[in-house]
């Protein structure tokens, strides 16, 4: 009973983090979301330009290549960690909301798990967010490269 007492109390400890990491990937998703609009207006204004690989320096595949992922980088991450983000803050209160189950608090279940799928819905508009921005952006910069590659852009 101490070993499981010594989990539990761990698992809550990591509450207040998970749902700061929730907030800050939405954060995150929101401010991307808005740089993806200005991209979005510049490349229509100026089709078929380079416009963010310019400023590589070396112009070989490799370097172009590695420079789309590093630009892509937060993006992916993003997508890919804020749902395990939310599904944690989603199963933190889990163990409280059991506990007042057993006990009969029905109100004790609502507090507990309100904000636990709050959580959940937050981390999932922010991994769709940057999932869309990803795959959007990874498409321009690939074509960015091979523009770069053909050397039509000096």
């Amino acid at each position: 009973m101490p070993f499981e007492n010594a989990l539990f109390q761990l698992a809550q400890l990591f509450l207040w983090p998970v749902t700061l990491l929730v907030f800050a990937v939405f954060a995150y998703a929101v401010m991307s979301l808005g740089a993806f609009t200005v991209e979005w207006t510049r490349r229509r204004k100026q089709p078929g330009r380079v416009l963010v690989l310019n400023r590589v320096s070396g112009r070989s595949a490799e370097a172009l290549e590695l420079a789309v992922l590093k630009e892509l980088e937060g993006l992916r991450l993003c997508s890919r960690v804020a749902p395990m983000l939310g599904l944690v803050a989603t199963m933190i209160p889990m163990g409280p909301a059991l506990v007042a189950v057993a006990s009969g608090q029905s109100q004790g279940v609502a507090q507990s798990l309100a904000p636990a799928f709050a959580a959940v819905i937050v981390a999932l508009v922010a991994a769709s967010i940057t999932f869309v921005v990803y795959s959007v952006r990874r498409r321009w910069l690939l074509a960015e490269m091979l523009v770069v590659l053909d050397g039509q852009v000096a």
